[in-house]
């Protein structure tokens, strides 16, 4: 613990989350919150009847998020016992029941299981070991698995980090699992993080839908969709500008 937010590590200095001690509904780190700018392609209204799903506990930020504040079905997949006890113990995680399930599982295997198709409305992926030098999953066989979990319309986010990874290779392999035209990224933190979007089956909701939508989840949630409205316009001008370049390049 430091200055009042309590850091989860896996025997490493690389930081796997964190809790601000007061807040501790409030999600913290700055990627984390990227994490959530799935919201903006979905409606407020009825939010709270869709299932969310976590691959990769980290310190339970995006879960707490979605099962108190957002008030969604809510299932975390999550392969390491020990990252699962630590959030039962110092980061609040929920008891299971009716909207809350922890699964230790292996995300691959679990993603894999043609009886969870058409199941998911919303995927958030942040898979790392306790080194931290790139994402364990990562290939088009993965990402294919995670489109059939979700319904139509469903959206997937995903944390792309680490000295061993690549935004712009991840970014193609959604491309041509999802299609270029439902896939966007956000800028990079200051940390390196960069969080990718894609939607199954339907089409990127037109500017003026994401204003309404930046606008109404940040009143309700308190943060900031509207400043990822603005990354993602800036990350649409260089992809127009390079996508047949960058995909050519990254599938060589």
């Amino acid at each position: 613990e430091h200055d009042g937010v309590r850091y989860l590590h896996l025997d490493s200095i690389w930081v796997q989350g964190a809790m601000r001690l007061s807040k501790p509904s409030a999600i913290e780190l700055d990627y984390v919150q990227r994490m959530m700018a799935w919201l903006l392609l979905f409606e407020p209204v009825g939010l709270g009847r869709r299932h969310a799903v976590q691959f990769g506990l980290g310190a339970g930020a995006i879960t707490r998020f979605c099962h108190g504040k957002l008030r969604m079905r809510n299932t975390v997949v999550e392969i390491n016992p020990s990252v699962i006890l630590a959030n039962r113990h110092w980061f609040r995680l929920p008891a299971d029941g009716p909207r809350f399930v922890v699964s230790q599982a292996d995300a691959a295997l679990w993603a894999a299981d043609p009886q969870r198709a058409n199941t998911v409305d919303v995927l958030c992926v942040d898979l790392y070991d306790h080194e931290a030098a790139g994402p364990v999953l990562d290939n088009e066989e993965f990402y294919r698995a995670c489109q059939r979990l979700l319904v139509q319309g469903g959206a997937l986010s995903v944390n792309v980090f680490g000295r061993k990874a690549s935004d712009e290779r991840s970014l193609a392999r959604l491309r041509r699992v999802f299609g270029s035209a439902r896939v966007r990224s956000l800028q990079p933190t200051r940390e390196g993080n960069t969080v990718l979007l894609a939607l199954r089956d339907v089409e990127w909701p037109a500017p003026e839908v994401l204003a309404r939508r930046a606008a109404a989840h940040e009143e309700r949630t308190g943060l900031p969709c509207r400043k990822w409205l603005r990354m993602l316009r800036h990350r649409d001008a260089l992809d127009a500008q390079e996508a047949s370049g960058s995909d050519d390049a990254a599938g060589s």
